[in-house]
C-alpha cells in the first residue's frame, strides 16, 4: 500500500528549531491548555493544583489527539521516523492518537485515574526514549506531536513535553490523593 505522505516530508526544513517563533503553536496550545484548567477552578470554587493538572492533561492530550486525526497516514509516516515502537510495529503509529484521546478523556471525566495516571508515565515515559534516540542521533525531524498540521521541530521542547506529561502524572501518583 502505497503511503499519501513520504518520509521526506517530515524532514525538518534547514534553520528551524532555531528561534522560539518554531515553536509558537506549541506554545499556544500549551498555554491555552492550561488556562481551560484554570478556567474549570472556577466551577470548582477555589484553586486545586491537582484538579487543575488532571483538567490541563486532559485538554492538552484531547487537543494534541485532535491534530493527529486529521492527518493519520502522515502522522504515522513522522512518529515513524522516531518513535520506538511505531517504526518497527507501524500499527502502533496509527493506535497512538486513540490511546492519547481515551487518557485525555480520563482525565477530564476522572475515569479510572490510577490507571490513567500509570498508562501515561508508560506511554510519555516510552516516546521520551524516542525523541532522546532521535536527538541523539542528531536527526533533523519535524515533531509528529501535533500531526502534519502544524510543525514544530523535533527538539528538546517535544523532549519536555513527553517529559513533563509523565512527570506529572507520577507527581499525582506519588500525592496518591486520586
Amino acid at each position: 500500500m502505497a503511503h499519501s505522505h513520504g518520509h521526506e516530508t517530515h524532514l525538518r526544513e534547514p534553520g528551524r528549531g532555531k528561534s522560539w517563533r518554531d515553536y509558537l503553536p506549541l506554545m499556544v496550545i500549551v498555554g491555552l491548555a492550561a488556562l481551560a484548567g484554570a478556567a474549570k477552578q472556577v466551577h470548582y470554587g477555589g484553586w486545586s493544583t491537582e484538579t487543575w493538572m488532571l483538567d490541563f492533561m486532559g485538554v492538552f492530550l484531547v487537543i494534541f489527539s485532535a491534530f493527529k486525526f486529521f492527518d493519520l497516514e502522515g502522522f504515522a509516516d513522522g512518529f515513524g521516523m522516531y518513535d520506538l515502537l511505531a517504526k518497527p510495529f507501524r500499527p502502533y503509529a496509527y493506535l497512538y492518537p486513540f490511546l492519547e484521546l481515551a487518557l485525555g478523556l480520563g482525565y477530564l471525566s476522572r475515569w479510572h485515574l490510577t490507571t490513567v495516571l500509570v498508562a501515561t508515565v508508560v506511554l510519555m515515559g516510552f516516546g521520551a526514549l524516542g525523541v532522546i534516540r532521535a536527538l541523539r542521533r542528531g536527526l533533523d525531524l519535524e515533531c509528529a506531536c501535533m500531526g502534519t498540521v502544524l510543525r514544530v521541530p523535533l527538539s528538546t521542547v517535544a523532549l519536555l513535553e513527553d517529559l513533563g506529561m509523565a512527570v506529572m502524572a507520577a507527581a499525582m501518583l506519588a500525592m496518591s490523593r486520586v
